[in-house]
Order: structure tokens, then sequence, then C-alpha cells
């Protein structure tokens, strides 16, 4: 099950850095050509894509951070031979 919820961050990590750079040069495409804006307008959906794409990584990774540190700190410790009863 610990694989499962891996796979799980890791789709998430993928999404949240591949669909705001995708989501915006779709977006600066449509302006281009729906308003005859200029390539300038493309090349600022590819920035902002870019920022937002990085952010989004960072993000993730710092939630996927919490998330391993704090099931560390929930397991119980390990009982030694002579510690039993």
């Amino acid at each position: 099950m610990k694989d499962l919820s891996l796979l799980v961050w890791l789709t998430q990590l993928g999404l949240t850095t591949a669909l705001p750079l995708g989501g915006f040069v779709l977006l600066a495409l449509w302006l281009r050509d729906r308003f005859g804006w200029g390539n300038w307008v493309l090349w600022v959906g590819i920035a902002v894509g870019l920022i937002s794409a990085i952010d989004g990584f960072i993000t993730s990774l710092k939630a996927l951070s919490r998330i391993t540190k704090s099931k560390k700190d929930t397991d119980p410790p390990a009982v030694s031979f002579n510690d039993h009863d």
C-alpha cells in the first residue's frame, strides 16, 4: 500500500509541473491567434508556465517531505530482545 501512495504522489508531481506549463502555452497560442497579438505573448506564456511549474514542483516536494517525516515519527520504536516482558 505504501508503493501505491508513492505512485499517487509521483503522478501528482508530474501533473503539477506539466499542466501549468502546457496550459499557459495553450492560452498564449489562443490569445495570439484570437486577437492577432505577436509572438511575444507566447514567450510570456512560456515564462509564466515555467514559473508556475517550478513553484508546483517545489510545493509538491515539500508536501512529500512532510508526509514522509510524519510517517517516520509515528512508527513505534523497535523492541529489543531484553525489553520483552
